[in-house]
């Protein structure tokens, strides 16, 4: 696979930016000592110059990849902080340059007693932190790339997790729908059921009236027959009609 043109570009401009910052050091050391400066004011112009038309090129080449879609946009923005990033110290460096005469110095002694003074030169080096200090272009880009691993391993954890919460989800809601419907089966089995008892219990009540009202079966013959001949008795004809 061939080397990213933008991201060898960016570790070439900070190379530029980073000799920048310790030519201003060391023409500041050559005015504290009362040597000339010419020459190394010369070069830092030079270089300046040198760091801006590299900016430009890293502005015009991030264009074209984001609007070609050769890079996601998610990493257009991330190059893009970059590029602002270096012309914040671009515009450092200068204002450094222009200061002529200031103490480079006082940077480090700012850093350890957590102020900083005025007139502080090479403001490069006064935003490196503690992680960053000493490590150059190449290594500052695979710390960053390390970062973003292990936040890309931390997001697939957390995607992993959130698959199994789903997933139980759908378990739990699998179940509930098969005790939802064992539910309605017991209802419908004890409706069938009430509805058998209610019918077998008129039966026993019918059955319970008529032992009732008729305990002994003698007795009902007996008073069915009185009932008879009593009848009989009030119309002669009907013994008559009876025995024929």
């Amino acid at each position: 696979m061939a080397p990213d043109r933008w991201l060898l570009l960016y570790d070439a401009t900070c190379q530029v930016a980073q000799e920048v910052a310790e030519k201003i050091q060391e023409r500041n050391r050559y005015q504290r000592n009362g040597e000339s400066s010419a020459k190394l004011n010369v070069i830092i112009r030079s270089s300046l110059q040198n760091l801006q038309e590299k900016i430009d090129q890293l502005k015009d080449l991030l264009l074209r990849a984001v609007s070609t879609h050769q890079i996601t946009q998610l990493e257009g923005d991330r190059r893009q902080n970059l590029v602002d990033d270096l012309l914040t110290r671009q515009k450092q460096l200068q204002a450094s340059y222009k200061n002529e005469g200031t103490e480079p110095d006082v940077i480090r002694s700012s850093l350890m007693t957590g102020g900083v003074k005025r007139g502080v030169t090479n403001p490069w080096l006064l935003e490196e932190s503690e992680e960053t200090r000493g490590l150059g272009c190449d290594d500052l880009r695979q710390q960053q790339r390390r970062i973003i691993e292990e936040q890309d391993a931390g997001l697939d954890a957390l995607s992993s997790i959130i698959s199994r919460q789903k997933q139980m989800g759908q378990e739990i809601g699998n179940e509930l729908d098969e005790q939802n419907e064992i539910i309605d089966d017991l209802t419908n089995l004890v409706e069938n059921t009430d509805d058998k008892l209610r019918t077998q219990t008129r039966h026993v009540k019918m059955v319970d009236k008529k032992s009732t009202s008729c305990e002994s079966p003698f007795l009902c013959q007996t008073t069915t027959w009185r009932t008879r001949s009593q009848s009989n008795l009030g119309n002669p004809f009907a013994s008559v009609r009876s025995h024929r």
